[in-house]
C-alpha cells in the first residue's frame, strides 16, 4: 500500500491513496544512500512488533505503540497527551523486515509542550536509531539522510514505496505553526537503513 502524509490536527499524520500529490521537497536533499559500497547487507529480521525507540543523538527513549488507519483513511497518530509515545504504522513492515518500516511522532503535543520528535530534524547521516522489538531483538539503523518537505508535495514513493533492504522512516511535522497555532505546513522525514541486530 502506498500512502502520503497530509496535514491533520495531529503532529504526524497521513492520508491514503496512490493519487496523492508527489512533488519536489521544500528542502532539496539526496535520496537515501543505501548501504556502503562493498559492505554486506544485514539479513532481514523476522516479523516482530517494535516496543521501544532509542535515538541517542537527540535524547529520544520512548515506548512505541501501533497506529493504523483512521476512519477517514488517514494514517493514525499517537494521542495528543503528555509524554505521548512514538507510533509504528502497523500496515508497514516491522523494523528490520524487508521494506520501509514507518514510525511517526509528534513535534509538539498541544498544551503539554514538546513532543518525542521535537529535535528529529537535527539528525545527520551516520546517527544511530535503535528499535527494541517484542521478541527481544534490538534492530540498529543508521541514518542515510534527512529532509524537510511540504505536506502538499510529500514524496510518497520515497517514503512508502518498495525497497530491496530493511529500511526505516521517521516522520514528524515541521515548519512554522499556522496562525491558529495548530497546523504545520511541512514534514521532516528521516531515512535510515538496517545496520545490525542483536
Amino acid at each position: 500500500m502506498v500512502l502520503a502524509v497530509a496535514q491533520l490536527s495531529g503532529c504526524a499524520s497521513g492520508s491514503s491513496g496512490a493519487g496523492a500529490p508527489v512533488g519536489a521537497p521544500a528542502q532539496a536533499v539526496a535520496p537515501p544512500a543505501g548501504p556502503p559500497s562493498g559492505a554486506p547487507a544485514p539479513k532481514p529480521l523476522a516479523r516482530s512488533v517494535p516496543v521501544r525507540l532509542e535515538i541517542p543523538a537527540i535524547g529520544v527513549d520512548s515506548p512505541v505503540i501501533p497506529v493504523g488507519l483512521a476512519a477517514d483513511g488517514t494514517v493514525g497518530v499517537p494521542p495528543i497527551e503528555r509524554n505521548a509515545p512514538a507510533g509504528w504504522y502497523q500496515n508497514s513492515p516491522t523494523p528490520g523486515q524487508l521494506g520501509p518500516s514507518v514510525i511517526l511522532g509528534h513535534v509538539t503535543v498541544g498544551q503539554y509542550g514538546d513532543g518525542v520528535f521535537l529535535h528529529l530534524a537535527r539528525l545527520v547521516a551516520g546517527d544511530r536509531v535503535v528499535l527494541v522489538l517484542q521478541d527481544g531483538t534490538s534492530a540498529v539503523f543508521t541514518v542515510d539522510s534527512v529532509q524537510t518537505v511540504s505536506k502538499a508535495h510529500f514524496p510518497t514513493q520515497s517514503v512508502y514505496g518498495n525497497v530491496d533492504r530493511p529500511e526505516l522512516r521517521l516522520i514528524t511535522c515541521a515548519g512554522p505553526r499556522g496562525a491558529d497555532g495548530r497546523g504545520y505546513p511541512d514534514n521532516t522525514i528521516v531515512y535510515a537503513g538496517l545496520a545490525s541486530a542483536s
